[in-house]
């Protein structure tokens, strides 16, 4: 069952007897298990039918014994077991599986592993309940993620001011959530969130970030991205090393188009995982670099992701390094 599933049968009401979360993206498991906590019982039950225990606190005795109890009035007991990795042999509760009480719903939060979906506890928690993995994002699905996001609560936000917050943020959803919620907070709905909002509201400059970086490297426009560097090399909210991962994943991005059986737009985007709106950046950058430069720039942001590390380039500055670096790509 998917996420959106999920979400929208815990809404509509329709529950399952257990809930088994797990996975490396704690974003999705927080959301539904937080979910269940503010729908299954209405508040003036919830002081008596709302059990919520730790996974260092706890063994599987102790969640069997909780979960086979009754609540002590209304329809559910709701049992939350958060950071459940931390419960030993958890596969023990294996019994529970087929004979938790109808009145019980038992979600268990087991973050940052999974289980082997070949073995047959795993089996019986499908058969019995829900099974949701919890996937990490890679970095280009995060700009549908808030455009969706955002959607969902009636706004819509520019490509450009949306590139801006994917490429500041990073994967962390949880990060990336919270920076919606200050941008909605000052903006009325059915708001366009533009790249001044962003700019505005989070701290984000829309000059000197790493979109407009990317496209002056892309552009091979010196004086912009010295500009750029020197304004991050002075900003500690910029370090190098996430600049550096930012600027592989866009020259791969690159590289990648001098590939690409499909050549329209439409291809481009699907194929590098960028709105349609910001191909013919990508496809600029394409015509100003060859395919032997942009390998020699890949291996040399691997340099320089050492380097950032305090590998071989110990007291030596974010600032000097940016400097170096960014002559390197573009000379």
């Amino acid at each position: 069952m998917t996420f959106d599933q999920l979400i929208t049968n815990i809404r509509n009401k329709v529950y399952s007897p257990i809930y088994f979360l797990m996975g490396e993206e704690p974003y999705f498991i927080d959301t539904i298990s937080d979910l269940l906590e503010e729908t299954v019982l209405e508040p003036m039950y919830k002081e008596f039918n709302l059990v919520v225990a730790y996974g260092r606190d706890v063994d599987v005795s102790a969640i069997i014994n909780q979960a086979r109890s009754y609540p002590m009035t209304g329809n559910y007991q709701l049992f939350i077991v958060k950071e459940a990795q931390d419960v030993k042999d958890i596969e023990k509760l294996e019994p529970l599986l087929t004979s938790i009480p109808i009145s019980t719903i038992l979600v268990i939060n087991y973050k940052y592993k999974k289980l082997d979906k070949r073995k047959t506890f795993t089996k019986l928690v499908e058969k019995h309940g829900v099974l949701f993995e919890s996937k990490k994002l890679y970095d280009n699905n995060i700009p549908d993620w808030i455009v969706k996001y955002l959607q969902n609560r009636n706004y819509s936000i520019e490509p450009k001011a949306c590139q801006m917050l994917a490429d500041f943020l990073g994967t962390d959803l949880h990060k990336v959530r919270n920076e919606l919620e200050k941008l909605m907070i000052n903006l009325p709905v059915k708001s366009r969130i533009t790249e001044d909002d962003v700019e505005r509201n989070t701290g984000i400059s829309k000059d000197f970030n790493i979109f407009e970086l990317q496209k002056a490297l892309g552009f091979r426009d010196i004086f912009k991205a010295n500009q750029i560097i020197n304004y991050f090399g002075s900003n500690k909210d910029n370090p190098i090393q996430m600049v550096v991962v930012l600027l592989y994943s866009y020259f791969l991005k690159i590289l990648k188009i001098h590939y690409a059986p499909d050549k329209s737009k439409n291809g481009i985007a699907g194929l590098i995982g960028v709105n349609p709106f910001l191909v013919d950046d990508y496809l600029k950058a394409s015509q100003n670099y060859n395919i032997a430069k942009l390998v020699e720039i890949i291996a040399l942001l691997r340099e320089f992701d050492l380097k950032g590390k305090g590998l071989g380039s110990q007291n030596i500055e974010d600032g000097e390094l940016y400097k170096e670096m960014v002559f390197r790509i573009l000379h």
